[in-house]
């Protein structure tokens, strides 16, 4: 059965940081693009940042220089490091994953940041 487990969320004050991972795992013998959203109380989910196979990453303007993606494909591993954090950023974070042509979702994680 093929998954996504995430960690690192927790409670951290404005100006911290935090490192979320997102670990595939089961039968997976082909991993596309690797993606984290986020989703605020009362609002949509909305995509945080993304990273191709190649390591070629997109950012939501709200997080451009605070927050860095990363993978490890040899460990089928996407992280993401948020620095600065503030208020705002707090939220459930969502990994999602291409995973042999069909996407998967990870349970969620929250992070939230106090003022």
């Amino acid at each position: 059965q093929v998954q996504l487990v995430e960690s690192g969320g927790g409670l951290v004050q404005a100006g911290g940081s935090l490192r979320l991972s997102c670990a595939a795992s089961g039968s997976i013998f082909r991993i596309n693009a690797m993606d984290w959203y986020r989703q605020a109380p009362g609002k949509q989910r909305e995509l945080v940042a993304s990273i191709t196979p190649g390591g070629n990453t997109n950012y939501a303007n709200s997080v451009k220089g605070r927050f860095t993606i990363s993978r490890d494909n040899a460990k089928n591993t996407v992280y993401l490091q948020m620095n600065s954090l503030k208020p705002e950023d707090t939220a459930v974070y969502y990994c999602r994953a291409n995973l042999n042509a069909n996407l998967y979702w990870g349970q969620g994680t929250q992070v939230t940041v106090s003022s």
